[in-house]
C-alpha cells in the first residue's frame, strides 16, 4: 500500500512509523504540515495515497483533505482522552497505565472513529520525552500497524467514541500556571512529577538565583539536604541539587527565559554551565562513586557495575548529546571497566537514547564554537578507538533508544551491536554539513560493505532495529520493553561470556584487529576523516555553522526537507 506520512516534525515517532512501515513492504511518503495548507494538498496530489497516517501532528488537517482520504491521526491517550497536552496531564496526575488511540481526522480534535488503540504501563521515573521514545512509541506503533491492517482489509468498521466520554475526556493545553512549582510547600514527589511532565519541552519555568529559568529534567536524592527549601546544595557532573521540603532533586538542564519576541538565544544546557558566575563558589560538587551501592536513589550519568564475568558501563546523557566533558568522563570509566578481571564488557544497556554524538548546544555556547567542535569529536575519537582497541575480552553496545551520527559509530565499534525492538538509527552527518569522524570509514564499510555505506550517510534516512539487523549493523534485535531492556542484555551478556568459544572469538578478535592495523592504521582513518571535519567546523563557507544554529534554536522548517519529501514517489 502507498501511505502518506503528514507530521509537524520528522522526528522520532514519525521516523519509526516511516522505517517499520517500509520494512513491511509499503511505499511510504512524508510530508511536513508546516502551517502551509496548499503545500499539503499539493503533496497529496502528488503522492495520491491510499491513506494517510500522522504519527505527530500540532495542526489539523485541512477539511478538504479528511473528507478525501481516510487520515489516521495518532494520539497520546486512551480513547476518550482529548486535547494537546496529554501525556503532561498524565504525568502530572501519577497515573500508572495509559494508552495510544489510531482515530479518524474529523472536524472536531480527538472525536474521530477510533481504529485502533493500545494500552501502556507508566514508569515511576520516566520523564515525558523518554516515556514517549519508549512505551508511548512502542504502543503507537502497535495501534498503527493494526489500523493499517484493518483498513487494508477493507472489512474493518472503525468505533465510534461515545459523546458522554469524549466530553469529559477533554483537558487543555497546560501553561505555566499549572507546571508551577512551590518550593516552599511541595513535596519532592510532587517536585518530581512537574519536572517529570515538562521534560524536555516545555520546562517548568522558575525563579532561581535571581534569574528567570527553565528547569529540565528531575532525578530524586536520597542523602543530600539543605536548609531551605529551593535552595541550591551541590552540583554533579553538571546538574544541580536542590532543596525539598522533605528532601532533594536532581536536575540536569537549564534555558534561560527571555522576554517574548526577544532575538536572544534560548537553549537547554548543563544546568551548571547555564547558571555560570551565578552560581555560588560555596555550592559544592559531589561527585557519585561509578560503582553506587544497591539501593542508592541518586543521578548519576555514568554507572559501572559487575555480574559475575561481565562489566556493565551503563551511560545516559540528556537528548543523547555528549560534550567533551562527557567523553572524557565516559572514557575514564570505560578504562577503569577494561581494568576489572571480566570477559564480556557491556555498553550501554539503559532505556532511552544511547548517543547522538557531540554536543551541538554545548558547541553553539562556547567562546569559540569551532574550537569546542574540535575538542568535543577529538574526545569523541578517542572514546570509540578506546573501544575498538580492546581485544581482551567482548565488548557489545546495548541500545535501548535511539542513536544518531557518531553515536551510531560508538555502538558499531563493539563486537556486538544489540538493538531493543524500536531503537531507530540515523548512521548519518550529512544534514549537519558534517562529513563525519569517529573511525565511522572503518567499523561501517566493515560491517554494511562500502556501496551501503555510501548509502547510508548520504541518504540520511532512518534505520530500524531490524533492518540495522539485516544491513549487518547489528546482531541482535531484543523484544523487551523499555524498563525490562537492563535484566535482559545483563542475562544475555552473561551467556556470552559463559559460551565455550567465548576464548576462540576472543582471539579471532585479536588476529583480526592486528589484520585491519596491518592494512591501514587505525591513525590514518582518523586523520583522514579530520581533515574534512576540521573543514566543516573551521571554514566560514561551510554550511555547519547556520545548521548547527538552526538545530540548536529549534527553528522552524520552512518546507519538508528534499531528501525526505522525495519518499515514496520514486517508486510509483
Amino acid at each position: 500500500m502507498h501511505i502518506l506520512l503528514v507530521a509537524s516534525a520528522f522526528n522520532s515517532l514519525t521516523q519509526r512509523v516511516l522505517a517499520e512501515l517500509q520494512d513491511r513492504g509499503h511505499t511510504v511518503g512524508v510530508e511536513l504540515a508546516l502551517g502551509n495548507d496548499e503545500a499539503l494538498r499539493e503533496a497529496v496530489r502528488l503522492h495520491s495515497p491510499q491513506l494517510i497516517v500522522a504519527p505527530m501532528l500540532t495542526t489539523a488537517i485541512p477539511q478538504d483533505i479528511w473528507t478525501a482520504h481516510t487520515c489516521l491521526i495518532v494520539h497520546p491517550g486512551p480513547p476518550g482522552d482529548r486535547g494537546p497536552s496529554s501525556l503532561d496531564w498524565t504525568l502530572q496526575g501519577g497515573v500508572e497505565s495509559w494508552g495510544v488511540t489510531v482515530l479518524e481526522a474529523v472536524a472536531e480534535m480527538d472525536a474521530g472513529d477510533v481504529w485502533a488503540w493500545s494500552p501502556l504501563k507508566v514508569p515511576p521515573l520516566a520523564g515525558k520525552s523518554d516515556l514517549y521514545r519508549g512505551e508511548v512509541a512502542d504502543a503507537a506503533l502497535d495501534a498503527v500497524l493494526l489500523a493499517v491492517e484493518r483498513f487494508a482489509s477493507g472489512k474493518y468498521k472503525p468505533q465510534k467514541q461515545k459523546t458522554a466520554a469524549l466530553a469529559a475526556g477533554w483537558r487543555p493545553f497546560m501553561k505555566q500556571a499549572q507546571r508551577r512549582i512551590d518550593w516552599a510547600t511541595d513535596t519532592t514527589e510532587f517536585v518530581l512529577r512537574q519536572l517529570r511532565a515538562a521534560d524536555s519541552q516545555p520546562g517548568v519555568l522558575d525563579e532561581l538565583l535571581g534569574a528567570q529559568w527553565y528547569l529540565h529534567g528531575g532525578h530524586p536524592e536520597d542523602e543530600l539536604r539543605g536548609n531551605t527549601p529551593g535552595e541550591l546544595i551541590a552540583t554533579r557532573a553538571g546538574a544541580v541539587c536542590r532543596a525539598t521540603v522533605d528532601g532533594a532533586v536532581w536536575i540536569a538542564q537549564l534555558r534561560p527565559w527571555r522576554e517574548p519576541g526577544s532575538r536572544l538565544p534560548s537553549y537547554k544546557l548543563p544546568a551548571v554551565q547555564a547558571l555560570g558566575e551565578l552560581l555560588p563558589f560555596e555550592v559544592p560538587e559531589v561527585p557519585a562513586p561509578l560503582q553506587l551501592p544497591a539501593g542508592r536513589r541518586t543521578w548519576s550519568d555514568i554507572r559501572y557495575s559487575e555480574h559475575g564475568a561481565v562489566g556493565v558501563l551503563n551511560f545516559s546523557f540528556p537528548g543523547g548529546a555528549m560534550s567533551t566533558v562527557q567523553c572524557r568522563r565516559l572514557l575514564q570509566a570505560y578504562r577503569f571497566a577494561c581494568t576489572r578481571p571480566t570477559s564480556v564488557l557491556l555498553l550501554g544497556g539503559l532505556r532511552d537514547f544511547f548517543s547522538n554524538g557531540i554536543h551541538l548546544n554545548v558547541i553553539e555556547a562556547a567562546d569559540d564554537p569551532a574550537e569546542e567542535s574540535w575538542a568535543n569529536i577529538h574526545a569523541m575519537n578517542d572514546l570509540v578507538e578506546a573501544v575498538l582497541s580492546t581485544t581482551d575480552r567482548l565488548t557489545v553496545s546495548a541500545l535501548g533508544g535511539n542513536a544518531a551520527a557518531g553515536g551510531v559509530m560508538l555502538a558499531l565499534a563493539a563486537d556486538e551491536v544489540w538493538c531493543r525492538d524500536g531503537a531507530v538509527l540515523n548512521p548519518h552527518y550529512t544534514l549537519m554539513g558534517l562529513h563525519g569522524s569517529e573511525y565511522w570509514t572503518y567499523t561501517l564499510p566493515r560491517r554494511v560493505g562500502a556501496a551501503e555505506a555510501q548509502r547510508l550517510t548520504q541518504s540520511a534516512l532512518p534505520v530500524s532495529a531490524r533492518r540495522a539487523v539485516e544491513l549487518g549493523m547489528a546482531e541482535r534485535v531484543l523484544q523487551a520493553a523499555p524498563e525490562e531492556l537492563g535484566d535482559e542484555v545483563t542475562r544475555l551478556a552473561a551467556q556470552l561470556a559463559a559460551s565455550p568459544d567465548l576464548a576462540a572469538r576472543i582471539a579471532k578478535k585479536q588476529a583480526a584487529r592486528a589484520q585491519d592495523e596491518a592494512a591501514k592504521l587505525l591513525q590514518q582513518y582518523r586523520d583522514e576523516e579530520l581533515a574534512h571535519m576540521r573543514r566543516n567546523f573551521f571554514d566560514a563557507s561551510e554550511p555547519h555553522r547556520a545548521l548547527r544554529s538552526a538545530f540548536v534554536r529549534k527553528e522552524k522548517a520552512l518546507h519538508t526537507p528534499p531528501h525526505v519529501a522525495r519518499l515514496g514517489l520514486a517508486a510509483d
